[in-house]
């Protein structure tokens, strides 16, 4: 985003966005870990850390290069609840440009306050209709140049190589899947491991379709497998369908996505912020919501705190951090930074060993938690749902949940556990880091199905 953002055409956006997506192959698991072993990585259309934990990016994006200052903005999002940061920079062609010595700063401010650091480079907001705007490969020079600050850092930096690349100019914007897929070889050929994220043209939103249309032979220019592709909601994401939409085309190529940035409100109409929280959050799609504070020209409404200041917390701000869906229900910290709190172990050892074996082997405690069943999306041939397993008084290290799927129904995709389908019987685990519930406390996981959504479905919990 930039302080004022042009209109959108997005009247043109329905039909493109309804356009079929193309299937592509992408490495197995086992290829994309062994390319990528050096950090943050891909595997099928989820990203991942260099130990394997899925990694759901829930963050903030923060105007560093024009409030160069506020520096406590880094604490300040680490203690919104964020476990990452999408962070403005410069290559010195629009504004002052961040410097090699200014982003190893950013970089240890991240690494500081635990959040996973999404660099951006902002001057190539807009190229076609922005004069001012620097190229993508303008923007690859540039990172060339920062090369020996973020070497090493792939554990927990992300390069997003170029801010909204491309205005609304369709003569120009057809030239974005080859110069983005040029502009990822040459970071490649430069010796850059990190994760690459990319954004869609259109100032970001893709009304036309183009990325949506390209990203499976931009996912296989990169010869690591490690791209993401980034999507801006603002207006043109008004209706949940949209929204939906977009997000299941990547689902369908098996292609990572994320929300690189979206809005309550914007010039250009309304986004469905709700829609974008919630389904992210049941796909298991990361976001950036925009922005921590300094908004101006007319979108000061973005601005999540005022003056950089946390006790001056806007609506804007309540909905990302405490709102449902928000950062307070979702965000958990990365692996690499120690990941969730653990419970505290026991102090005290049991004053007695078991004398006898238990005559059967236990199966697990059917009262320690508890697993409830909701569709959250029906279009007729098939449905999403949502698993939401509680723990009881007692909390749970570790759960299993088991369901039975109704006669005619298989099962599509799942994700944020761990299953195995035996006849119409599914069974689905924990992955470790949503393993560990407090009494109470909560945690779930989604699924897509194909057939008529049931009313309810029976899920049995053990722990």
């Amino acid at each position: 985003m930039r302080p004022r953002r042009k209109a959108l055409l997005a009247a043109a956006g329905g039909a493109a966005l309804l356009a079929a997506p193309t299937a592509m192959a992408l490495p197995s698991a086992a290829e994309s870990a062994d390319a990528q072993d050096v950090g943050i990585h891909i595997v099928g259309d989820r990203i991942v850390e260099a130990d394997g934990t899925e990694l759901l990016l829930r963050g903030i994006s923060h105007m560093h290069t024009w409030y160069q200052n506020e520096t406590g903005a880094f604490a300040d999002i680490d203690d919104a609840g964020a476990n990452a940061v999408r962070v403005v920079l410069s290559d010195g062609t629009r504004w002052n440009q961040n410097g090699p010595a200014d982003v190893a700063n950013v970089v240890d401010l991240c690494r500081q306050n635990e959040l996973i650091c999404v660099l951006e480079d902002h001057d190539t907001t807009g190229y076609g209709e922005e004069a001012a705007a620097s190229t993508l490969d303008e923007a690859v020079d540039y990172w060339i140049s920062l090369q020996s600050v973020l070497e090493g850092t792939e554990d927990y930096v992300l390069v997003n190589i170029g801010n909204e690349p491309y205005g609304n100019d369709a003569a120009t914007n057809q030239g974005w899947a080859a110069d983005t897929s040029a502009a990822i070889q040459r970071l490649r050929d430069a010796g850059f491991d990190h994760t690459i994220v990319v954004d869609a043209p259109n100032w970001g939103q893709d009304w036309q379709g183009i990325m949506r249309a390209q990203a499976p032979q931009v996912a296989a220019a990169d010869p690591d497998g490690n791209t993401v592709f980034s999507v801006h909601m603002y207006g043109v994401y008004s209706a949940a369908q949209t929204v939906t939409d977009y997000i299941d085309a990547f689902d369908a190529m098996g292609l990572p996505l994320i929300v690189g940035e979206f809005g309550h409100d914007h010039s250009d109409g309304n986004p469905d912020e709700d829609t974008i929280m919630s389904y992210t959050r049941s796909q298991g799609i990361g976001w950036f919501a925009w922005s921590w504070s300094g908004n101006s020209g007319g979108v000061d409404y973005l601005d999540m705190v005022r003056q950089f200041d946390p006790a001056q917390r806007t609506a804007w701000g309540d909905r990302v951090i405490t709102g449902p869906d928000g950062l307070s229900e979702t965000s958990v910290k990365a692996s690499v930074f120690g990941g969730p709190d653990p419970t505290d172990d026991p102090t005290d050892d049991p004053t007695d060993d078991p004398t006898d074996d238990p005559t059967d082997d236990p199966t697990g405690d059917p009262g320690a938690c508890e697993a409830a069943f909701d569709v959250v999306n029906d279009w007729g041939s098939g449905y999403q749902a949502q698993i939401t397993v509680t723990a009881g008084a007692s909390g749970v290290d570790g759960w299993t949940t088991r369901f039975t799927l109704p006669a005619g129904t298989t099962l599509g995709s799942l994700w944020n556990a761990d299953h195995s389908v035996s006849g119409s019987t599914v069974t689905a685990s924990d992955v470790g880091w949503n393993g560990t519930l407090s009494p109470g406390g909560s945690t779930g996981y989604g699924f897509t199905a194909n057939g008529t959504a049931p009313a309810e479905v029976a899920v049995t919990c053990t722990d």
